[in-house]
């Protein structure tokens, strides 16, 4: 989740495919637009990614993170959990590379393709134990 924008993915009813959906500037109809988007695709669960650092260690931007997830979590009625997003944005500019995109061209899109490869480590998770990926946040 990102501090300007925030890439929106989301899976086919069956948690097999992730796919792009949008990307939200982040302001003060964020939240609701989220809410939205989960009510019109019927979401069992929403996954928000946590910007850890390469160490594993949680600064400011995970704090950030944490409290954009709790304050989804106030307003749906579904699960939100919080995913490890390290290196999520170096695999989808890799990613958009390997397709031809340019660094510039790419921008708009670069953290639609993370939030895809957010989605995908969490259903990649849920297949292979049955469990829900990342930490569940609480209000």
């Amino acid at each position: 989740m990102g501090s300007v924008r925030v890439g929106v993915a989301r899976s086919d009813p069956d948690g097999i495919l992730a796919v792009p959906e949008v990307t939200l500037a982040r302001d003060g109809t964020t939240l609701t637009r989220i809410a939205h988007l989960v009510a019109e695709y019927d979401a069992r669960v929403v996954y928000v990614g946590m910007p850890l650092g390469l160490d594993g260690n949680q600064g400011r931007a995970a704090e950030v993170a944490r409290e954009f997830a709790q304050q989804l979590a106030g307003i749906l009625d579904i699960p939100v959990h919080l995913i490890d997003e390290r290196l999520s944005t170096v695999s989808a500019q890799r990613s958009l590379h390997e397709a031809g995109k340019r660094t510039k061209e790419s921008r708009a899109y670069v953290d639609q393709a993370a939030a895809v490869v957010i989605l995908e480590t969490a259903l990649g998770r849920e297949r292979a134990d049955g469990t829900r990926a990342g930490q569940a946040v609480t209000v």
